[in-house]
């Protein structure tokens, strides 16, 4: 059954492909020209010729069957090739018989076949090629009336019985004549298939809208088209119909340089309609999705699938090209300034890629070098793919300012392939860290600030950059040709890339010194308290050399406590306020008796409330961690703070 099914699935997209290759030609004829060039040609007198309404009349029914064809449901489409096979198999059998024909009245020979080895050769050769033409039809029509194809038989028939040749000429005339009547009768007979076909469709269309709307009506013809695996087949054919027509016309190979002209110059042809340029859309598209699943499967193997992104689906490469070529007005423009108007806009979709696949890396990356796991294999495809995103773009940035002149669109395009490298390299930075706390067997307290620090360098680096794009559009448009696109260009990445970049930058500043200004007012513990605490950190679940305690009394490592107060200020056990306080970081900690007391048995601290409450993010070794992870870790290491009633008893 699931044969059955993908052989269904592979029957209505490759049934319609030839319907949206009628479109495209259709698209392309230009029948204005095409008469123009027969009136100074010697058909100019034909009647066929005289009349160009007519004609025009039939480029537009052409338009309409193809759509016909293209809507047209599965089971009706699979007749209709059905009918159209049986028809060129009939064709085949009347060209098989006038060969026959031709050849018997050039031999000359008109005594019984038998006696001539030639003239028996000829009459078997064409005997079994109408046989297999009338069981081929038999097969196809699916009855068991094979005479009804059996029309072209009749010269063979006669030449059997002696008949004279010129009287054949005939015979296959009337054949061919009788074969004419029966295909006139069959479509007489089926004249108004089309008609209630139109009717019940019509029918269900208006239920579909009345019921659902014209959205589920959208929703429901692409699925059952399947439009993007539609149209990428069909630009897939016309591509390679445009290389093949290329190589089958050269003689001597071609160069590395001529072959990568070649591959743009022949995109440039296969995107010169709304149809091929739709085609090279969902192609691009699911070359996207095919290059982010590999680089998923590289990283994380078979359980790459088990949490599917669904963002990381291809479509933003496609509607970026989409974009850009109506932009850009790609298919108006000739076919070399197309070419290269392609290898940017390819460029720019590469470099999406790019940016997706590093999108799914950092956190894999990022969590592997933050666990325990040692598996070299796993480390090794993460650091791999990570040189790879650091060195590729680069590369394509230097070797695309080879090609072009730098101006100011250029450098806004290979600055994004610059920023990809720079959030690779803070990526690899952080992740060597991590590893070298894991060779150390022991947290490094300063690891926070040392990851800050890391960020906020290569942040810094990325606003840098977009300041430079920004102070060279000015200038570029102060002291060269001003235009209003790119001015409205330099404002959307002044506000975005600059502003933002440096209204973020700088409340993530004032967050962290807000933290670190509550940290030096809490006190420390000292070494009696932390022996009578005999507790671990709440937060990272290490023993405490050196802790802090809240107002509340509760003990925490300061660089634990300090991640925590970027997100909020409260205590992450019992969620009071942590209000700043006067006394000096060194002063003397709360009495002994107002600590907690030791917790014997840290795992039976699981009854208690959840730690964050709000739907916010906390921060692990300078980590980004979702509040659900947080939830997951409080839920099973994190004590509520018991009443004070008996915290009171515990101390005395």
């Amino acid at each position: 059954m699931l044969v059955k099914d993908k052989l269904e699935a592979v029957l209505n997209v490759g049934l319609r492909v030839p319907s949206i290759m009628l479109l495209e030609v259709l698209y392309r004829w230009d029948v204005s020209s095409f008469f123009q060039k027969i009136q100074r040609s010697s058909l100019n007198n034909n009647p066929l010729f005289q009349y160009k309404y007519l004609a025009l009349y039939l480029h537009y029914v052409g338009y309409i069957l193809s759509l016909v064809l293209l809507t047209l449901p599965r089971q009706h489409l699979v007749k209709l090739y059905l009918y159209v096979l049986t028809a060129l198999l009939l064709f085949a059998g009347h060209q098989v018989s006038r060969d026959y024909v031709r050849s018997e009245l050039d031999s000359g020979y008109e005594g019984p076949l038998y006696l001539e080895a030639l003239s028996l050769n000829r009459f078997s050769t064409a005997l079994i090629a109408q046989l297999v033409v009338c069981t081929l039809c038999s097969c196809v029509m699916q009855t068991k009336r094979i005479w009804l194809f059996s029309a072209h038989l009749l010269p063979l028939v006669a030449r059997l019985c002696l008949v004279p040749l010129e009287t054949i000429v005939f015979i296959n005339r009337f054949a061919m004549i009788f074969t004419g009547l029966e295909v006139i009768y069959f479509l007489a007979s089926n004249l108004l298939v089309p008609y209630n076909l139109a009717k019940t469709a019509y029918r269900e269309l208006v239920q579909v809208v009345e019921v659902y709307g014209l959205l589920a009506l959208g929703m429901s013809l692409w699925n059952q088209l399947v439009l993007p695996v539609l149209f990428m087949c069909f630009w897939l054919v016309l591509f390679a119909l445009q290389i093949y027509t290329y190589f089958s016309s050269r003689d001597k190979p071609t160069s590395r340089e001529r072959l990568l002209f070649l591959f743009l110059t022949s995109i440039a042809e296969c995107c010169s309609t709304p149809y091929s340029l739709l085609g090279l859309v969902f192609t691009v598209s699911f070359v996207a999705l095919g290059v982010l699943t590999l680089c998923k499967f590289y990283l994380q193997g078979y359980r790459a699938f088990m949490n599917d992104n669904t963002m990381h689906r291809g479509m933003t490469e496609g509607i970026t090209l989409l974009i850009l070529a109506v932009q850009t007005g790609l298919i108006e423009l000739q076919v070399i300034h197309r070419a290269f108007l392609l290898s940017i806009i390819l460029f720019i979709v590469v470099a999406s890629i790019l940016q997706s696949m590093l999108e799914i890396a950092d956190p894999i990356v990022l969590a592997l070098g933050a666990s325990r796991d040692k598996s070299l294999w796993k480390h090794f495809r993460a650091v791999s793919l990570c040189l790879f995103l650091l060195v590729f773009p680069a590369y394509m940035a230097y070797m695309i300012c080879q090609f072009f002149h730098m101006d100011f669109w250029l450098l806004i395009i290979i600055s994004s392939s610059i920023l990809t490298s720079l959030q690779v390299l803070g990526t690899l930075l952080i992740y060597i860290l991590f590893m070298v706390e894991e060779v150390r067997k022991e947290p490094v307290q300063n690891m926070d600030d040392v990851i800050y620090y890391v960020n906020g360098t290569y942040r810094l680096l990325e606003f840098l950059v977009a300041l430079v794009v920004v102070a060279y559009g000015v200038s570029e448009t102060v002291f060269g040709e001003w235009t209003v696109m790119g001015s409205t260009i330099i404002f959307i990445h002044s506000y975005y890339n600059v502003w933002l970049r440096a209204q973020l930058g700088w409340q993530s500043f004032l967050m962290r010194r807000d933290a670190v200004n509550k940290i030096k007012s809490l006190p420390t513990a000292s070494d009696l308290q932390l022996e009578q605490y005999n507790d671990i950190c709440a937060i990272c679940y290490q023993d405490m050399k050196s802790a802090v305690i809240t107002p509340c009394s509760h003990f925490f490592h300061a660089g634990c406590l300090k991640k925590w107060l970027y997100v909020q200020e409260t205590c992450p056990l019992c969620h009071k306020q942590l209000k700043s306080q006067s006394q000096p970081a060194n002063a003397t900690a709360a009495p002994a008796q107002d600590i907690l007391p030791a917790n014997p048995n840290p795992a039976e601290a699981g009854q208690g409330e959840p730690v964050a409450e709000e739907n916010k993010t906390v921060t692990q070794n300078g980590v980004p961690v979702e509040e659900s992870q947080a939830r997951s870790s409080s839920s099973h290491a994190n004590p509520d703070p018991e009443p004070e009633g008996q915290a009171e008893e515990g101390g005395q």
